[in-house]
């Protein structure tokens, strides 16, 4: 039996780091620095203290630190892909640190973060293709969900994420399905997400994420 976790509250409970974590800012910053660019990252084994004042173990060390002329910042979440890898292995780091001197297409991440692109530390630089994730940029409830997914899954680190679809049950009530892929050191499973909320007050009647 697949674990199942379920939740019908009257209104939804958000960790109270997860804005600044996730990056829900303001979304004209975002429109200006969608397109993904081409770039380079190296990797590093952080440090105790750090600019944005979130620990490079957040998210099981899916973090970054970025350039000062960076269009990113504090808590904005940035899909790494590795163009190298004949399948392009993504990861998703958040934005925890800043790097003196690096130009805005290199991103310093975490050495877990490093080796999830499926390459060996010993290379120290990669060719990666760097995007603000789309969905995690507009997409609240995506946002909702994946903090959910990693309190429910400690053990493991997000390293894919996609929406599956979105459909309006009534005039007031809106279901929106998210998967997301997740890597332990001895295994990879897959993770669907469900929500149901009211567009014009954001209360959430349920929640649930199962196994898939």
């Amino acid at each position: 039996m697949y674990p199942y976790y379920s939740y019908y509250p009257y209104t939804p409970y958000i960790h109270p780091n997860f804005l600044s974590y996730y990056g829900l800012r303001n979304q004209n910053h975002y429109f200006h620095r969608q397109q993904p660019v081409t770039g380079q990252v190296t990797w590093t084994e952080g440090g105790e203290l750090t600019k944005c004042e979130i620990p490079w173990s957040f998210n099981e060390y899916m973090t970054a630190a970025v350039g000062e002329d960076s269009p990113y910042g504090c808590g904005d979440s940035i899909k790494i892909k590795n163009i190298s890898a004949p399948y392009g292995r993504e990861v998703i780091v958040t934005v925890v640190d800043e790097v003196a001197g690096y130009p805005p297409n290199r991103i310093n991440i975490h050495r877990r973060a490093f080796e999830a692109l499926g390459v060996n530390p010993n290379i120290g630089v990669l060719n990666v293709e760097i995007t603000p994730t789309p969905e995690l940029e507009q997409e609240r409830w995506g946002k909702y969900l994946l903090e959910v997914t990693q309190v429910a899954y400690p053990s493991y680190r997000v390293t894919e994420y996609r929406t599956v679809g979105k459909s309006r049950i009534s005039e007031s009530q809106i279901k929106e399905t998210y998967e997301f892929v997740l890597q332990s050191a001895q295994e990879k499973i897959k993770v669907q997400g469900n929500v149901v909320y009211n567009p014009n007050t954001d209360r959430v009647y349920s929640f649930d994420i199962k196994e898939v």
